[in-house]
């Protein structure tokens, strides 16, 4: 490929420069390659020599493909939400176009990621007789060739799909898919066999999050530079506010990860601790290289905005450092650490959820026992700074906002951290019967808090809007309250259908074990009890913009409906004779636990009776809509009837006596 292609526009020709990828990309050869001759020759991961050419060559495979897939992430990222668009210019479509040929040779690269990993697994050379057999058979029962497998059907879709959306919306959704294909990549490596294995799975999920919004976006901004013009300065703008919350992400992540894997200060003088120093290093640099960016570039662009010689030298060698610091995280996935992945001789408790045993819970333990899970406890912290964030830009234009929805916020997420960091969370991973105080708590408890704190309205008040028609986070949440997916998800019947089937569908299938034992199953299960309870509470009693709501009746009566097939389920699941997930409570075997089907029929009766309260509040909270909307309505009425001298009621009754006429008449012509 050459260093600089030429790509039509509406506007003729212009160029894009693909020498700041080239750079990225040799400055982590550069650095891989003799990493990796030490790590594959003196410290092999696999259960025998597979070669040199894997235990040298994936590194590098590695390496390339990170480098690839997060500049397809920057490319979709910047092309949807970041780059203002012209009627001369075709920024977005050239953005999209080179994603796609990007993502092609991300899915050719995840191919051989397969191909060598799979190889390095079985410790057998690529010219093992059987070998290819073997790894279309096991391909998708190993995880780590499963996970590159789902990478590489994302990547195969943005190829496809990239060349064939032309509009900013299916830009988004792409974007989407291509960062999907790289933060799937957090469930293998160390962190998936480690024992502190969800502290790792999170800390490397938002580590890659960081990392790939960061070098991917500065990548892509390098590589449309010469296209932007005028719309370099706000371009390079908007994405330092993506970085430096990049920047943050990354460096509290890496600091969790270090101390997971290094687990004490003696363990920065092993091999492994040299490259943790070493990456940090690499990080603080970039974090000054980002701050004199935002210092010293601003100015400069903001008296000359089509001046991007600075910048293009600057983030030159950002990019570079990036790419260096990308080549110790591939030595770091493939390198021992300190601290041993595996527990020896684990517990039933243990390898099956992942913590130890906590004995039986007490009456003290529900409001004094914590086990922070750091990841949950961050969005807690994270969600209450952004809205109070909201509420001070507000007051200080002069704009109030009333205080009971921001207690109501934060006590909203207090309890989410408590459902999940708390007793509910400890307990639940063992009972039943506490895991269905963790689910209900945060299905019906948590949203009764959240809705009304309406933060869609605030972040529409407080939250600036574009002038040039891209997508910031404003539009974005325009995009979502007006899209067409919310308009169904938002009908009463839709909403409280999704409620309680999937309720049912996640107990009485397979699903309620791989929530129980896998930590990914795990999160989308929260995530999914906590949207659907939201989505339900919203429809009936939310404030925020949206959808037209029902009448009040209507709502009462789906309300109704609801309860009665959620207290349907409690009853089923209280009467039942079948133990849901048996084998998992089973393999258990907790002396001190009770008998697990009558744990379950606790949760049952939990279900039941937890359920009641929540919708009780529903139902007094939209009757008392009701009523204010009918007594503002009365209002106006006899504001109306005293301004025009009861027109509209005297109009009224000429109606009726109309109508009484006319039936009097057809009468008198029946006969």
């Amino acid at each position: 490929m050459s260093v600089r292609e030429r790509v039509p526009t509406a506007g003729g020709v212009a160029p894009v420069s693909l020498r700041p990828l080239g750079a990225a990309l040799g400055a982590a050869l550069v650095v891989l390659v003799p990493a990796a001759l030490v790590t594959g020759a003196v410290a092999p991961l696999a259960l025998a020599d597979p070669g040199p050419f894997v235990r040298w060559g994936l590194p590098v495979i590695d390496a390339l493909a990170d480098l690839v897939s997060v500049t397809v992430v920057g490319l979709l990222g910047l092309a949807a939400f970041v780059v203002p668009e012209r009627r001369s210019t075709d920024r977005r479509g050239s953005a999209t176009r080179l994603a796609g040929v990007l993502a092609g040779v991300w899915f050719v690269l995840v191919l051989l990621q397969v191909v060598l990993g799979f190889a390095d697994l079985a410790g057998s050379p690529l010219t093992t007789p059987g070998l290819l057999d073997q790894l279309l058979r096991f391909a998708w029962e190993l995880e780590t060739t499963r996970v590159l497998v789902l990478s590489g059907l994302c990547a195969l879709v943005v190829a496809v799909g990239a060349q064939l959306v032309t509009r900013r919306a299916p830009t988004a959704w792409l974007s989407l898919v291509a960062l999907a294909g790289v933060l799937v990549l957090s469930l293998t490596g160390h962190a998936a066999g480690s024992a502190s294995h969800e502290d790792a799975v999170n800390g490397l999920l938002v580590h890659l999050l960081g990392v790939t919004l960061w070098v991917g976006g500065l990548v892509a901004l390098v590589v449309l530079r010469p296209r932007l013009g005028a719309d370099l300065g706000s371009s390079v703008a908007r994405f330092s506010v993506v970085a430096t919350w990049s920047f943050g992400a990354v460096a509290l992540s890496g600091l969790l990860q270090a101390w997971i894997r290094v687990g004490s200060p003696g363990g920065l003088l092993t091999g492994y601790g040299a490259l943790v120093v070493g990456k940090t290093l690499v990080l603080l640099l970039l974090g000054w290289l980002g701050w004199r960016q935002r210092g010293v570039l601003a100015g400069r662009l903001a008296a000359d905005p089509s001046d991007g010689r600075a910048f293009a030298r600057l983030a030159l060698a950002e990019v570079v450092l990036m790419g260096v610091a990308t080549g110790f995280a591939v030595v770091l996935s493939r390198s021992r650490p300190p601290v041993p992945d595996a527990v020896p001789d684990p517990s039933p408790v243990l390898s099956l959820t992942g913590y130890p045993d906590p004995g039986p819970v007490t009456a003290a333990d529900w409001f004094t026992a914590w086990r922070l899970d750091w990841l949950f406890v961050a969005v807690a912290v994270l969600a209450v700074a952004v809205y109070l964030g909201g509420v001070r830009r507000l007051r200080r234009r002069g704009d109030s906002w009333p205080l009971l929805r921001s207690v109501l916020w934060v006590l909203g997420w207090a309890v989410f951290a408590w459902a999940t960091c708390g007793a509910p969370g400890i307990w639940g991973r063992v009972l039943f019967s506490t895991h269905m105080v963790m689910h209900m708590t945060v299905a019906m408890i948590v949203p009764l808090m959240l809705v009304p704190a309406a933060p869609v309205t605030l972040a529409l008040r407080a939250l600036p809007a574009r002038a040039d028609r891209t997508w910031g986070p404003r539009e974005v949440v325009l995009q979502v309250v007006h899209s067409r997916l919310l308009r169904v998800l938002s009908n009463p019947v839709v909403a409280a259908a999704l409620f309680f089937f999937s309720l049912a569908a996640f107990y009485f299938s397979p699903l309620f074990g791989l929530a129980l034992t896998t930590h990914t199953g795990h999160l989308l299960m929260l995530a999914h009890f906590l949207l659907t309870g939201y989505l339900l509470v919203q429809v009936m009693i939310g404030t925020d913009p949206g959808p037209p709501k029902w009448s009040p009746m209507m709502l009462l009566v789906i309300l109704f409906a609801t309860v009665s097939f959620h207290a349907f389920f409690g009853v089923v699941v209280t009467g039942s004779q079948e133990l849901l997930a048996g084998d998992f409570w089973r393999a258990l075997d907790l002396p001190w636990s009770p008998d697990p089907l009558a744990d379950q029929r606790t949760a049952g009766e939990i279900a039941w009776g937890i359920g009641e309260a929540p919708t009780l509040v529903l139902a007094v909270v939209v009757a008392a809509q009701w009523y204010r909307a009918e007594t503002r309505r009365a209002v106006r009425a006899d504001r109306q009837a005293d301004r025009d001298g009861g027109a509209e009621l005297e109009a009224y009754n000429a109606r009726l006596d109309r109508l009484r006429a006319e039936a009097e008449r057809m009468e008198r012509d029946g006969r």
